[in-house]
């Protein structure tokens, strides 16, 4: 499917004020690593020049790379992320990782699994069930995703029909776009799939939880890779007494988007899933996120309303609302929300386990990193 595709397959010379050229960006060829789709490390260079560019935004004052920034996890560490124009996204910038794990476009990745939305919608067409991408899963494909940010007028505000025009302008683009794709043919659905290429490499699985997992699967001395209070940590969170894992799946092989109202409000300004489902029961569920560099993806939750993980483990502890969609494992045995009264030394504990989910050779890894950058 083409969004407002243009062709362009001329070059033009540059101009005064566009000196770069590909020469002048710092890309690093150690391979990217795309699963087993039959894509190029070259169309993933081109999307990390792309998505570090701010070319791609109307008044060039922001990237994709503006919002999700490699050193916080590819997350932002505002509430809410400014945009070009200065006004503010309405939601929290969510951390970038693992995303060609998720399904394709013919699986949308959402059953009807109890409690995790869209199990009888209004409307049950396709185009109605939700996919794994944004926080109300609207979404399905990510070559097209990687687009609305562009487009939309709060965060980039590009007229998407202009925007191969306007990198046709840049001299280091058609070397990258005939390097990726064989020709000087700049299209935006050719963007959307190398920004698409790009985000599907970064991958977390190099954690001291992966090694530990490895190491006891296989009797290895990295089972020592935990320590005791990140191991009890691991315990609780799997434990049927807190139960953590059964929204929050924290393998790196993770494939299935589920969305789940987890008692932050009674009523909520932010619909979530049912905008899209048009099913009252799906009022303040949203995308249940990764964990995996979560102690780098500070605030938390959709809206960024907490600041730290302490205040995370705080609402599961004592602060669950009472909402009528509220899933089902955040309830008691009489149907009403949880009062887990979690301990400090639980709270130390879990909060230990989910750092030992970070990934630090994504937050430093080169390939990953600003192009625009001097070498």
């Amino acid at each position: 499917m083409l969004i407002g595709a243009v062709a362009m397959t001329s070059c033009q010379d540059p101009t005064e004020n566009n000196p770069l050229a590909k020469s002048d960006l710092n890309l690093p060829s150690q391979p990217y690593k795309y699963g087993s789709l039959a894509s190029t490390n070259t169309v993933a260079t081109l999307g990390r020049v792309l998505f570090y560019d701010k070319t791609l935004s109307a008044n060039n004052t922001v990237a994709c790379a503006s919002c999700h920034k490699q050193s916080l996890g590819f997350a932002d560490n505002k509430q809410f992320s400014r945009g070009a124009f200065d006004g503010f996204t309405a939601r929290n910038s969510m951390s970038i990782q693992n995303l060609n794990l998720m399904p394709s476009e013919t699986d949308p990745g959402q059953t009807t699994d109890s409690g995790y939305g869209a199990a009888n919608s209004v409307n049950t067409s396709p185009d109605n069930l939700p996919g794994n991408l944004f926080w109300d899963g609207r979404e399905k494909v990510l070559s097209l995703q990687v687009l609305k940010p562009i487009e939309n007028p709060v965060e980039m505000g590009t007229d998407i029909s202009h925007l191969a025009d306007e990198l046709r302008s840049k001299t280091y683009y058609i070397p990258l776009f005939v390097d990726a794709f064989g020709d000087q043919m700049i299209t935006t659905d050719r963007v959307g799939l190398a920004l698409a290429t790009f985000l599907s490499s970064i991958k977390t699985s190099s954690t001291r939880f992966d090694e530990y997992k490895v190491g006891v699967a296989r009797g290895l001395s990295s089972a020592n890779a935990l320590t005791a209070l990140e191991i009890e940590g691991m315990g609780l969170f799997q434990s049927e007494k807190y139960a953590c894992d059964r929204c929050h799946q924290v393998s790196s092989t993770e494939t299935k988007a589920r969305f789940a109202n987890i008692g932050l409000d009674m009523s909520y300004r932010d619909q979530g899933l049912a905008d899209l489902t048009g099913n009252s029961a799906d009022n303040g569920k949203f995308k249940i996120p990764s964990l995996r560099n979560i102690e780098y993806t500070a605030p938390y939750m959709h809206d960024g309303r907490f600041q730290t993980l302490e205040e995370v483990i705080e609402h599961y502890s004592s602060q669950i609302v009472n909402h009528p969609s509220l899933h089902p494992d955040l309830k008691d045995e009489n149907g009403v929300a949880k009062v887990l009264n979690i301990s400090d030394h639980e709270k130390q504990a879990l909060i230990a386990f989910l750092r030992s989910l970070s990934d630090r050779s994504v937050i430093s890894d080169p390939k990953f990193s600003d192009p625009f950058v001097h070498k």
